[in-house]
Formats: structure tokens, C-alpha cells, sequence
């Protein structure tokens, strides 16, 4: 998404000496005052409405006010249990400024993680969605002594904690003393090398860990992320991923304040589809789920098409595809007959797939997971220019990404600048820079076992390098072997039945196994046209299901070695959730507790197969 960007009032000047956080906030504000900075849906409105930066900072001072009132210390944790939006970053903005330290957490995660993280970090305050909420919280009977202050969004004026717990006050009362402010607080100087922040890791297969950010590792990365990726102050971000994770924070939320851009809240994920319609944004910073499932609805609107509908679709990828390779390969021409084709099957196919995003877009970053090559290509192929990087927490986060110019849907791109990267034991790949994490939170151990004392990261990614780009090409812990002793990387094959529109989500199982199995969920609309094909058929009944679920999964593995196709199948229409605790944030799955919710499944699926 590379543009231009004004001397006066641009991203470059405003990240100029830029040393901590608070201070591309005050810059933007002075730069850009009446400019839209954030957009919401407000309910009573039944509208979107945007605040400027001069709106919103006035909005922020309520709140610095408000948090300076408790006289907290310098270093202090502030955990931020909200969904996205602007009390959200008003609270992040008002901690940073008094030196103290932001602990972001997900909404939706489950009490006993809230708990634990609310624990571990010893939290001095808690910004809290609601009173059911924080009486979750306090029901797993984990310690939350350590709080002094627990600020409620959505607090009845006759509510019992409220009175019987003098910790805790409504949102708008808290606020009320900062109402009437009449200047600008000045921020607490803080240094570069002072914690930012301690986000807390998706915990995939154990409790997670709090990595401990600084000013300078996401001041570093915002700088770095801006010469390779540069926004425009015209430019419009939907935010919907957690802010609680480090991929939204720095890319969606940091970096559009320091570009100048603004940035909409979706409404929920459920209603992103409509969001992305209505906001029509020009910059999408998204985990593969999402684009996974605009194709599998893509694909299931060809599937019920003509043949001269699915023609044209077909004959749009192909002509779209050749284009973007002519585009990214500066020495080749366009056929003419694709020039001529392309107008045409831009209207009648490209530009409804790319209505599905707005029909803005010029950037659609893809992170935090793997993604099938032929979903990208798909995009790709339609106009829309999806973006592949990669990153971790620990690297605040972006380590690499491709760009419009040069992308390679096979590769995560090239490494930012100031990031070294090398290849270790195990072909794993090591990173070295200045937005690498200090260390986990009271964890020394466990930090001296990922960062060397020279500052080289392990990332636990397998990888290679081509030309300079990374090739992630599996994890050193997610390899599952089976008891033949072959060796899986189980993202992989369960990236490739993502791709098939039946299926929502899957993972692979056989560790210690002597077969692969796979555990999906279904689309419910796409398995109800499969199961009235086995009716017509003549063979009803769940082992004929499971045949037509093998030979689909079969089909979208086949690239693979047949040691990695799955030969057992359990399949539900009930899908899996971050608030059962089954999926991270940024919504992958967390093996241990899949494994242990389905226990008994899956042992049905062993002891039915090694008795035939």
C-alpha cells in the first residue's frame, strides 16, 4: 500500500524523533487536528460517526484526568478487558501517558485466562465490560486482591458489588472529575527502553505467557512497518481483531495514529460482512479466517451457478492471474487479449468479489496464521491485492510482510528493515532487531530459552529463505508423529481443507496414532446440499457421510504425501469458540483443550478403526 505522503502533515514527519508511544498522539493532534481520526456505530444514532483528532484527544484527557486521580505509580498495570473501540484506546492512551503499563485482554476469553492474567501481571486496575463480567471473574476464586480500583462500562447506580466492594465505580462516575477539564495534562516522560506493555500470548498449549514490550521494540516496529507499507492520511482501517493482540495493536491501532489514518470499529464479527459494505475501508488487517471465508462463500456461489456464470469466473482467475504475474514480473507484457478480456470480466466478476470488501480496498494484510496459496491467488487474481506477513508477540510483531509491489503469495515477504534474520538447528528461523520483546513477564527461564544474550530470537518456525524472502514452512513443536514414525506438520493440511467451503474448522490428531485423523466443523448450509446428494444416492447414514468428508478432505490434501491424509473422520456443526477456551484470540486452535474436550471422540475414532 505504498503513496505518497505531505512533508507537513505525513506520516514520515510525524514519526520524526518519535521515542515512545504517547508521542505520535500529541504530534497527530498538533499535524492534524480537524482530520477524521475514529469512526463507531452509535446504536441510539442508528449511524456511523466520526470523531477528529482534536475530538478524541479532548475525549482522552477526560481519561488521563481520571487515571491520574489514583495516584498510581510509575510502572503500575492498567488491564484493559473491553471490546474494540474508543474506551478501549482511551484507556490504553491515558495509561500510557502516566507511565504506567497497558495489559490488554480479550474481550471474550474465558474467567479462569482473565483471572490468571489479572494474577500474573498484579494489575492495579481493571477496566471491565460489564458487572456479569467482573462476577465471572470473581467467581473462579483466583486472587484479585492485588486490584485497587475495577472501572465498570455497564454498572447499575443500585449495584450490589458497587456497594459492598469500595474497589469498584461506573465508567461515567469514574470519569466525571476529568469532565470539566480546562488544559492538557502534561505526560510523565517515560524512556524508550520502559515497558509498553505486557500483552500476553495466545496460549495454544498452555497457559499464556506476558511478553514484555517497550516503547522502543513498538515505536521500532511502527517505523519499520511504515517504510515498507505506507498508509495515507485518506486512507480508512476496519478494525474487528482483538486489540488485545499485539498484530492489531501495532498494525491497526498504533501505526493508523501515526500515519494519520483513521480507523472504524466493526460493529461484532458477526456483523463484519455488513460493516465492510457500509464502511467500505481501504486498508484490512486480518487474520486468513477471514478471507477464508469470503472464498468458501465465493466458491459456493459458483458451485450453484450456470455454467456460463462458472465460466466466466473460471476465465476471470485465469486472465486476473496472469495479470498479476505480469505485474509482478516488471519484463512481461500482458497478452492482448487478456488487456481486451479484462474490462469486461472486471464488471461482470472481479468488481462483485471485491463488493464483498467494500470495493476500496488497496491493501488486505493477512497474519497471524498460515494461508492457502489458492485463496490468495483467488483475490489476487480478482483485483484484490492480499498481503501475506508474518510476525509474533515477541517481535511486536511484524517481522516480515510482502508488499503490492512485490508479492509472492508463497513467501511471508521480506524481512523488515532492521530485522536480521537467520536460519538455525531444525531450520528454524531466528530473528534479531529492536522490536524484540525484553523478556516474559517474571519469567527468566523461560525468556533465556527463546532469546540468546546476543538478542537472536527463536521463533520455533521452520523455514527457508529464496531471494531473500521467508518461506515459513512448518513448526518445530506442531509436528505430530505418528506411531509408523512419520512426521506432519498439521497446519498445513489444515490450512488446505480450510480451503473447501465445507468446512469451517478442522484439526489434525495422531500424535503417537498409527493414522492421521481430522476433527472439523461443518458449513451447515454446504453439508445440508452434500447429505441430499447421499439421500439421492441411496446410501443414507453417517459411514456414508463420513465417506464423502474423506474424499473431500482427500481431495484438498492431495498435493500432499498420502501418509498425511486423514483415513478417520468426526465431524460437528457446532462451531468452536474463544469464550469455550477452544481457540486463541486471533482464532486458531489450541490443541490441548480440543484434544481434551473431545477425549472421548476421539478415542471412539482409534478403537473403531484398529477393531475393523
Amino acid at each position: 500500500m505504498a503513496g505518497t505522503v505531505t512533508q507537513d502533515q505525513g506520516g514520515v514527519d510525524a514519526l520524526a524523533g518519535v521515542r515512545t508511544l504517547p508521542q505520535p498522539l500529541r504530534r497527530r493532534v498538533r499535524l492534524t487536528p480537524g482530520a477524521a481520526a475514529y469512526r463507531h456505530f452509535d446504536a441510539g444514532l442508528g449511524r456511523w460517526v466520526d470523531y477528529s483528532w482534536q475530538e478524541i484527544d479532548t475525549e482522552f484527557e477526560r481519561w488521563r484526568h481520571a487515571l491520574a486521580a489514583e495516584g498510581f505509580a510509575t510502572g503500575e498495570r492498567v488491564a484493559i478487558l473491553m471490546p474494540n473501540g474508543i474506551a478501549h484506546i482511551a484507556m490504553d492512551q491515558a495509561a500510557l501517558s502516566r507511565g504506567l503499563v497497558p495489559v490488554p485482554m480479550h474481550a471474550v476469553d474465558n474467567p479462569d485466562s482473565i483471572a490468571y492474567i489479572l494474577q500474573d501481571s498484579q494489575a492495579s486496575l481493571l477496566l471491565v465490560d460489564s458487572e456479569e463480567r467482573w462476577q465471572a471473574i470473581v467467581s473462579t476464586g483466583n486472587a484479585v486482591a492485588n486490584l485497587k480500583r475495577v472501572v465498570c462500562a455497564n454498572l447499575p447506580g443500585t449495584s450490589v458489588p458497587a456497594a459492598t466492594d469500595s474497589r469498584i465505580v461506573a465508567l461515567d462516575r469514574w470519569l466525571e472529575p476529568g469532565s470539566a477539564v480546562s488544559s492538557a495534562m502534561n505526560d510523565v516522560e517515560v524512556q524508550p527502553g520502559d515497558l509498553a506493555a505486557i500483552v500476553y500470548t495466545s496460549g495454544t498449549t498452555g497457559r499464556p505467557k506476558g511478553v514484555m514490550l517497550s516503547h522502543e521494540n513498538i515505536v521500532a516496529n511502527v517505523k519499520a512497518i511504515h517504510l515498507r507499507i505506507a498508509a495515507r492520511q485518506d486512507d480508512l482501517f476496519l478494525s474487528f481483531l482483538p486489540l488485545s493482540h499485539t498484530f492489531e495493536r501495532t498494525a491497526g491501532y498504533y501505526y493508523p495514529i501515526a500515519a494519520g489514518a483513521c480507523v472504524a470499529y466493526a460493529r461484532s464479527v458477526q456483523l463484519l460482512s455488513e460493516d465492510l459494505k457500509q464502511v467500505k475501508p481501504t486498508v484490512l488487517v486480518s487474520v486468513p479466517r477471514i478471507y477464508e471465508r469470503v472464498h468458501a462463500l465465493i466458491m459456493q456461489r459458483r458451485a450453484a451457478a450456470g455454467g456460463v456464470q462458472r465460466a466466466l469466473f473460471d476465465l476471470t482467475v485465469a486472465v486476473g492471474g496472469r495479470r498479476f504475474d505480469a505485474r509482478q514480473r516488471a519484463n512481461r507484457d500482458v497478452h492482448p487479449l487478456d488487456r481486451l478480456a479484462w474490462p469486461v470480466l472486471k464488471r461482470l466478476v472481479a468488481d462483485k468479489v471485491q463488493a464483498e470488501f467494500g470495493g476500496r480496498l488497496r491493501a488486505a494484510v493477512s497474519g497471524g496464521a498460515p494461508i492457502a496459496e489458492t485463496v490468495v491467488r483467488m483475490f489476487l487474481s480478482c483485483g484484490i491485492d492480499v498481503l501475506q506477513g508474518y510476525g509474533m508477540t515477541e517481535t511486536s510483531p511484524v517481522i516480515a510482510v510482502n508488499t503490492v509491489e512485490e508479492n509472492d503469495p508463497r513467501s511471508v515477504g521480506r524481512p523488515l528493515d532492521g530485522v536480521e534474520i537467520r536460519i538455525g538447528r531444525d531450520q528454524e528461523l531466528q530473528v534479531r532487531g529492536p522490536s524484540v520483546m525484553l523478556g516474559y513477564w517474571h519469567k527468566p527461564e523461560e525468556t533465556s530459552r527463546v532469546k540468546e544474550a546476543d538478542g537472536w530470537l527463536h521463533t520455533g518456525d521452520q523455514a527457508r529463505i529464496e531471494d531473500g524472502r521467508i518461506v515459513i514452512t512448518g513448526r518445530i513443536k506442531d509436528i505430530l508423529v505418528t506411531s509408523t514414525g512419520e512426521k506432519i506438520a498439521p497446519v498445513d493440511i489444515e490450512t488446505a481443507i480450510l480451503a473447501d467451503p465445507l468446512f469451517e474448522q478442522a484439526m489434525l490428531i495422531g500424535e503417537g496414532r498409527p493414522f492421521l485423523a481430522a476433527l472439523v466443523v461443518l458449513n451447515p448450509k454446504v453439508w445440508e446440499q452434500e447429505k441430499r446428494k447421499v439421500a439421492a444416492g441411496g446410501e443414507p447414514g453417517s459411514q456414508a457421510e463420513a465417506g464423502v468428508l474423506l474424499r473431500r478432505i482427500a481431495d484438498a490434501v492431495k498435493s500432499y504425501p498420502a501418509y498425511a491424509t486423514p483415513r478417520a473422520v468426526w465431524w460437528t456443526l457446532d462451531p468452536w469458540t474463544i469464550g469455550a477456551g477452544l481457540l486463541t484470540p486471533t482464532l486458531k486452535n489450541k490443541r490441548t483443550a480440543l484434544e481434551h474436550r473431545f477425549a472421548a471422540e476421539i478415542e471412539r475414532i482409534y478403537l473403531r478403526r484398529t477393531s475393523c
